[in-house]
């Protein structure tokens, strides 16, 4: 062995040894060795199965019993949360590697590991870009991981093939877990899949057809009636119930503008990748300059989505729904600090 490896192997000796394991089973530092080597060969035998989990079942090289294959599934699969931030939305290809030195240190997680946290996502995309079905669901029966972590994984995979701008400063204080809710959002809602789970690549990119149609919500803002009638409504409903309602009443307009230029404009994938900047700029920091509250942006925005029903000669409804139920999500788990 290496020496690096032999230091590891010196550690991991050491963590057995504080967890009491000797005392346990009556023997001595040579046996602990030698069996921390064996664990050490076999996790290498077997770490090419872990690259395709659903092999690890139907080898018969080594006795695994399957809550332990679960366990080291779920384990080698596992992830830090500060190097995927790093990550999220680049291309996962060759260029990246190079980077990970940069990572590793900035993150303080080992270059081993890094690379290895790296193969995993590069691995999934491949594996379940170009599937039919529900993405999280491929990505749970392909690679037998927990739900919690198919659902991390199907974050990685839409943004990797999105492309969402995610290292801008400003979006800096959202974390992975933000990002990973945001996802299963559009996930659900705006991909073709949300309402067909047959089709081609149906998870990974956005419903074309529905952000077409999103072209037509600009009749909020240029119909000046509709524009007013609007604002009145919501400010009807908020008087008197939202801290910040002198703000709210005085950036109506503005703030229903960008959210409706937002949508749109998503017919351009620069736009797509810009979503979550637009979100911040155009939204969060103008409210969260004139100080709102979480509540208030709650208040807000349901009101907002649910007086465009009572419009009079507003007709695009189900668009319109299907476009602010997102939104309204993603802010609120944007907004804050």
């Amino acid at each position: 062995a290496s020496n690096g490896s032999l230091d590891k192997l010196n550690d991991a000796v050491k963590v057995r040894m504080d967890g009491g394991v000797l005392d346990e089973c009556e023997a001595n530092a040579d046996v602990l060795l030698s069996d921390t080597m064996d664990q050490y060969r076999t996790f290498q035998m077997c770490e090419r199965l872990l690259h395709s989990p659903a092999k690890l079942a139907n080898q018969l090289l080594f006795q695994i019993p399957p809550h332990r294959q679960a366990m080291l599934i779920e384990k080698y699969y596992a992830f830090d949360d500060a190097f995927i931030r790093e990550i999220l939305g680049k291309k996962l290809s060759k260029g990246t590697k190079k980077d990970l030195d940069d990572i590793s240190t900035k993150t303080g997680v080992t270059l081993k590991s890094c690379r290895r946290q790296f193969d995993n996502f590069k691995r999934v995309f491949k594996v379940v870009e170009e599937l039919k079905g529900p993405l999280v669901e491929n990505i749970r029966q392909l690679f037998l991981l927990s739900d919690k972590l198919a659902r991390d994984y199907a974050a990685i995979v839409f943004f990797a093939n999105n492309r969402f701008e995610t290292g801008k400063k400003k979006l800096q204080y959202l974390t992975f877990q933000d990002f990973a809710f945001c996802a299963g959002q559009l996930i659900n809602n705006w991909t073709v899949g949300a309402f067909d789970n047959m089709v081609e690549d149906m998870d990974v990119d956005l419903d074309k057809e529905f952000l077409q149609e999103l072209k037509e919500l600009k009749v909020l803002i240029t119909d000046k009636d509709l524009l007013d009638q609007h604002k009145s409504l919501v400010c009807t409903a908020l008087r008197g119930k939202a801290k910040a309602f002198t703000e709210m009443e005085a950036n109506f307009k503005n703030l229903s503008r960008n959210l409706v230029n937002i949508a749109t404009k998503l017919t351009n994938t620069k736009d797509v990748r810009d979503f979550f900047i637009d979100l911040v700029e155009k939204f969060i920091e103008p409210c969260r300059s004139d100080r709102w509250t979480a509540a208030d942006i709650k208040l807000y925005l349901t009101h907002y989505t649910n007086s465009a029903h009572i419009l009079d000669t507003f007709k695009h409804q189900a668009v319109w729904d299907r476009y602010m139920g997102v939104i309204k999500s993603c802010i609120f788990k944007m907004y804050h600090d």
